[in-house]
């Protein structure tokens, strides 16, 4: 029986400038869409699971554009909303070697940041079904955002549902002070954190010892201390932890550490992969939706956690927010250890 999966946010516009343009030199945009769990939706989706969203769309032509942006790649679609006046934009332009990227934001009375959870009966969307996955940017976007995932948590716990949150803090959208006095109480319903050194410390207020990511360099002990502090502190059942070093924009290495109460009692640190970059945005989301899927689904939270880190170094080769690959084309990166060999 495939495994259900909710996932609650926001599904942007996103436009680009083609290539590695810039803002102020392009003369049109690529046009798609994205966000956090719009993105692990797809992805599960992509990997034989009923994935489904639950978001506020405007009821025009860009909000139907939206929905059949995820409906094309099976995402359930039953639990959308449909009302408010616009649809949230973000604008990305492409870095490249040592330039970066560099994101802009539109997205102030989007549909869903006007969203109530009075709107939704949780405890209908949740029946029956086998996870919730939600991410820090969802409650950043306002105060009412904040008592619907709380809400969305306290049924999914009651239909004994397991709960992920990727941390993904948001400078642009509130202050480490606002987050982590959200963040920290909103941690008593979650059995799955996903991070990364600059989230844990900026939404919760940990430190991951002296790992400097702009400098490639990762103090894997630091990691570990983090991974098994945080586990602690909160109670996790799983603490992954993702590991990236940033050589340039072009060029990163990418791993990721699991802890957990199974395999990974001594915190367990995946493959490396060292990634030609193509786009990276969603590549987090990638990783956590690989992690959903593994650990529904693999024998062990070691495999899980190869998985995961497989799929989002693929997704890392491809264009947009989402991660179009199938489970087979990530089982045969793990067997094959990425020669990247043309298929015939």
């Amino acid at each position: 029986m495939k495994k259900k999966i909710v996932t609650f946010g926001e599904l942007m516009l996103r436009l680009s400038p083609p290539g590695f343009k810039r803002f102020v030199q392009t003369d049109r945009f690529d046009v798609t869409f994205g966000g956090g769990e719009a993105n692990v939706a797809v992805a599960l989706s992509g990997f034989g699971m009923d994935s489904y969203f639950v978001s506020r769309f405007p009821k025009h032509e860009m909000g139907e554009a939206a929905i059949h942006a995820i409906q094309k790649y099976g995402v359930k679609t039953d639990y959308v909303l449909r009302g408010g006046d616009r649809l949230g934009v973000y604008y990305l332009e492409t870095g490249a070697s040592q330039r970066a990227s560099k994101v802009i934001y539109d997205r102030a009375h989007s549909a869903v940041s006007e969203m109530d959870s009075s709107m939704v009966d949780w405890d209908m969307i949740f029946a029956g079904k086998d996870w919730f996955h939600w991410t820090g940017i969802t409650p950043a976007l306002g105060e009412n955002l904040a008592e619907a995932v709380k809400d969305a948590s306290i049924a999914a716990k009651k239909a004994g549902a397991r709960i992920s949150c990727d941390l993904n803090f948001r400078a642009k959208l509130w202050t480490e002070k606002e987050a982590q006095a959200v963040m920290n109480p909103l941690m008593e319903y979650v059995d799955v954190c996903i991070a990364n050194e600059e989230d844990a410390q900026r939404s919760l207020g940990f430190e991951a010892g002296s790992t400097d990511v702009e400098d490639a360099h990762l103090d894997e002990a630091g990691y570990i201390y983090l991974a098994k502090s945080l586990k602690k502190n909160y109670g996790f059942d799983t603490v992954a932890i993702t590991l990236r070093e940033s050589f340039s924009a072009s060029m990163n290495g990418w791993s990721a550490l699991l802890h957990d109460n199974k395999d990974c009692r001594v915190p367990y640190r995946s493959n490396r992969y060292e990634i030609t970059i193509v786009d990276r945005v969603g590549g987090g989301d990638s990783f956590a939706s690989g992690l959903i899927y593994g650990l529904l689904s693999k024998d062990s939270s070691k495999d899980a956690l190869e998985f995961a880190v497989a799929a989002s170094c693929l997704k890392q080769t491809i264009p947009g927010d989402f991660n179009l690959v199938s489970t087979d084309e990530v089982e045969k990166l793990l067997s094959s250890g990425g020669s990247g060999r043309v298929e015939r």
